[in-house]
Order: C-alpha cells, then structure tokens, then sequence
C-alpha cells in the first residue's frame, strides 16, 4: 500500500478540533535539554511501533482475525521485554498477558430495505441508501411490512421531564429516529447538556432505548454535523464483518434490524408520508413532541455468518512495592476495521494508523519509561489495550465487567485514542472537560510543559462516549480523556485545524488513515508524558480522585467508598 503525499503530516487533533482559548506567544515549549532528548526519543520509538502496527501486514487489526494474532502477540512481546509482569490470568488460573474475551463475529448479507405505503415503493440499497446490521447471534433476522413511526429523537430521560416514546406501542413496529439530541439541536443551555451531546444523542443509546420500548427495527436518519462523521464512516463501519460480545441469551433482547438511511432518503420517505422532514425535525426539538406513524412499511432481511471465538484484551503490570493491589490503569484500543472488500477504491485495508496504532504504541513507550524507573511506585500500574473498541467499546466493556484489579481499587485511568501526529501543541484538550478532579492534577503537569488545558471544540460530536474510558467511568472509575489540541507552537491554530478537518473528511475510518514516516511525533510523546507524570503522581499517593459533584458517575464511585477506607 502506497503513502498518499496527500497525507503527509495529517492527524486526528483534539478530537478533530480546535478549540478557543488563547495561548501564549512562545514559539516552543519550554524544556530542559534533558526532557528534549526524552522527547525525541520517544518519538522515534513510537514511529517504530506505529509503523509496525499500522502495517499491511497487520491487516488491519480486526479482531478475530489473523490481524490480531500478530498485533497482541507484539504486544505481550513488547511488554516481557520491558520487564512487566502478564496482568491477566489464563483458564488455569495461571499468569497470563491475554484477557479472553468471547465475541461472536457475523458477516452479514443485507437485502435492500424496501419501503412501501399507499401508491409508493421504494428500494433503499445497502452501502449507498442504508446500511443494516443486527445485534442478534443468529443466521438469520428480518422486519416484514414492519410500521414506520417517527419518534424523534428516540429518548426517554425522565430527569430531563423527556419521552419521545410516550403513549406508544413499538409491538411489531420500527422507530426512526434522529441523531443526537435535543440540546444540540437548539444550542439551549437549558436543554439535556446545550451543545454538548449526551449519551442520549449517541447511535448506541437509540437502539438500546428501541429494544426496551419493544420495537421491532430502528433506523437512525444520518447527518454530518450531528453524527460528526461522513456517510462514509457509516457505511464503511457497518459493512465489514460484525463483532459483538457472546451472551447466553444471544442478545435475542435487541431489535431485529438496526439501520441507518442517508438523509436524502428520509427526505423522501418523509415526502411520500406526507411530512416535510425538516418541520418535523423542528417539532422533535420541542418537548411534549408527539411522535408520528408515517403510513409506510419497511421490509429487510438479513443473512448472517457466524463465527465464536475469543478476541484478547492484552494487560501488563508493572507491581507496586507497597499497594499492589491498588492500580492506576492506562487504556487505548489496539483494533481497527481489518479488511472490508466493500470499501471504494483499490485499497481495502483500513490501517488505523492515527486510529489507534498512536494510542497502543504510546502504551509500550509509557511502559518502557514507567519499568526503567530505578524505584517501583507504590501502587501497581496496569497498561490495557482492549479489543473491540471499533465495534461499541466492546473490549473495555468486558474488562470493565471483568476487572484485573477491582474497580473500587483502581485509583484512577488515562485513555489514549487517536493521537496528534502534527507536532507539539500549545493546548491539552480534555475530552469531557469538567468531569473529574484529575483535570486538576494534568493543568499542573501541563504548565509544566508551557502548555496549558483546553475544552474540546465540538462537544456535540459526543467524543466522551466514543472511547474505552467510557466504559469505565461508566462503572465509577474515575478517567481522563486528553490529546494535544491545535493551538500549534511552529504553525498556528489555523494550520493544525485545517489538517485536522482533512483527516476527518478524508482519513478517518477509511483506507487512507496509514503511517507516514514524516509525522512530528514530538508532541504525541509530550502528551504521553503528562499521562505517565499523573499516573506516577497517583502511584506514589494516597489519594482517591473524585468525579465532580453533580457528575453523572460520582454516586457509582461513592458507592464503593467504604472499600478504600
């Protein structure tokens, strides 16, 4: 696979934006030349690991796939090497570097999605009209003449006064639904969290809220701005191979079919039920929104290819001399999207260079720094790097349910995603700035670094939910989530914004994101720097950070206070 000259220099930067507030005038960071030497360093181990992970011969890293085989054993190799100890155990109860985590792969084969309603019929065809997938670990799943309802934007948050569902019964019938949600739709600070999306506005939250009204199928309208993706990211996320964890109930819970359609479809379903789309988007955004039958019908039928297997989380512990049972974890997902022959274009491999060989190599690069240290910290580190993230956080999610060290006992995490490749920032970016009290402790670290923190730009791309710190904070685990910004010492804002929306539109989640061996990876390594300065702060402590009051996971951490006594 050819390097694009296209690409050069390209990176995901702040969650793909830039951000408002004012730097100072320095044209470099301040650094000792010690911490320069470090800094280079680094960078050139983390160009070696990237280019290795991010390689065609690492297919991809999908999981169950001859890709994974390759990518955790590097890892676990990487790691013995430096001196860790494997975190995990095997079924004997032995040490062990892997976490299994049982999944089931599908490969499905969709029919076109065929709407009818009264002197209408329309085929909507997979990839370029819809795509649709299922949940369900079964051969087979379909909607026949299922009742299409619009029902907004799908939510029901009772401490929000909100039910998009209310009066309904979803028996037999498909919602379609909005993106996002209310609060982004009217910029009201007042409504669900402003601008910012919740978990509410996110596709995951749709469907599950779908299932629980007894729905028979969803289907998520698309739109750029509010998704905070392409079509493109959609139909080439959701046409590959399928990965979801294995239940005993083969999630017979879930809907039959979940979907999405582009938006100029619904516009003409819309029309053909006799709604103007965007007056009704409008009335979506009010509450008390009724929802509405369309009088159309939606018939798709799916064939699926199953496959059991079990997929790795790789986990490395550095023990700690005095609390080894207490833990500061640090997360980044080694997967990406494999091989999808469906992609446009000659090239099917999507490397998952940005997205997230930078995140896995700053693990072993970390790791290497954190074992070379003459004096273990107090309490143990654990470096994770989860499976599945590409496929709903799937990874996270199972070692989340299945902790190495019990989550009452971990202090603390950092999660590294999609790193800048554009060279040293002015700004840190917290995603989900004004969550937790560790934001407290990495301003600290960033002065140090003439540098200083920053919110994200687009809240409403809803980046908080997307990651494996999700997964975790969800169960009261207090995480961080940061990455350099735009705010470019050697070239400006407006440079590094530019070149972070070209990935967005032309790299993210396609064959294009590859590495290119003229990355600045000086301001990655600055990044993982701050992470191991803060995880080493907490090591060596006592303290038990906090989410802030009022934060949606503090009474899940409260709750196990009693076990940090």
């Amino acid at each position: 696979m050819h390097i694009s000259s296209f690409w050069r220099g390209l990176g995901l930067t702040a969650a793909i934006a830039g951000v408002t507030a004012c730097g100072k005038d320095a044209t470099a960071p301040i650094e000792t030349a010690e911490t320069q030497d470090q800094i280079k360093v680094m960078a050139e181990e983390l160009h070696q690991h990237i280019a290795i992970l991010a390689s065609d011969k690492f297919q991809g890293r999908a999981p169950a796939t001859a890709g994974e085989e390759l990518t955790v054993n590097y890892l676990a190799e990487q790691f013995a090497a430096l001196g860790l100890e494997p975190g995990a155990t095997d079924d004997h109860g032995e040490p062990s570097w892997f976490q299994q985590v049982p999944v089931v792969e599908m490969q499905i084969k969709s029919s076109p999605m065929s709407i009818t309603g009264e002197g209408f019929e329309k085929d909507l065809q997979p990839l370029t009209d819809m795509v649709a997938f299922t949940q369900r670990q079964s051969e087979s799943s379909a909607i026949e003449d299922s009742e299409l309802v619009f029902v907004g934007y799908g939510i029901v948050a009772p401490e929000n006064d909100w039910n998009d569902y209310a009066g309904l019964d979803m028996t037999g019938k498909t919602a379609v639904i909005l993106v996002n949600d209310p609060g982004y739709a009217t910029k009201d600070e007042n409504l669900f969290n402003g601008n910012a999306m919740t978990y509410y506005g996110r596709w995951s939250y749709k469907f599950e809220e779908a299932a629980r009204q007894g729905a028979a199928g969803a289907i998520i309208i698309h739109e750029t701005g509010a998704a905070g993706y392409p079509w493109e990211v959609v139909s080439g996320s959701w046409s590959g191979a399928q990965i979801s964890l294995a239940v005993d109930d083969k999630n017979a819970d879930r809907v039959a079919i979940e979907s999405w359609i582009t938006q100029d479809s619904a516009r003409e379903l819309f029309e053909a039920a006799g709604m103007d789309l965007d007056s009704e988007v409008a009335a979506s955004h009010e509450r008390g929104f009724k929802a509405k039958p369309m009088g159309l019908k939606a018939s798709v039928a799916l064939e699926n290819s199953l496959r059991t297997s079990d997929s790795r989380n790789v986990v490395a512990k550095l023990p700690g001399k005095k609390y080894p049972e207490e833990a500061v974890i640090y997360t980044a997902h080694w997967d990406h999207l494999g091989i999808n022959d469906h992609a446009e274009g000659e090239d099917h491999i999507f490397n998952g260079a940005v997205d997230n060989a930078t995140g896995t190599a700053g693990l072993i690069a970390m790791a290497r720094k954190a074992a070379a240290m003459e004096e273990r910290p107090d309490r143990s580190l654990l470096f994770v790097a989860v499976t599945a993230e590409e496929s709903g956080l799937l990874g996270s999610k199972y070692y989340a349910a299945n902790p190495v060290v019990p989550l009452e006992k971990t202090v603390a995490g950092i999660n590294f995603d999609a790193l800048g490749v554009l060279g040293p920032m002015r700004d840190v970016v917290v995603v989900g700035y004004g969550n937790s009290e560790l934001e407290e402790m990495l301003e600290t670290a960033a002065k140090g670094q003439d540098r200083y923190l920053a919110p994200e730009e687009h809240p409403e791309r809803g980046y908080f939910y997307r990651s494996d710190h999700f997964s975790l904070a969800k169960k009261g685990v207090p995480m961080l989530y940061f990455k350099s910004g735009t705010d470019s010492f050697e070239h400006g804002r407006e440079w590094a914004q530019a070149q972070g929306q070209e990935y967005l539109s032309h790299a993210y989640h396609k064959p294009a994101d590859e590495y290119d061996p003229s990355w600045n990876l000086e301001g990655t390594a600055m990044d993982l720097e701050l992470g191991l300065e803060l995880g080493l702060k907490l090591a060596n402590s006592r303290d038990w950070p906090n989410w802030y009051e009022g934060n949606e996971f503090r009474a899940a951490r409260d709750a196990s206070a009693d076990a940090r006594q």
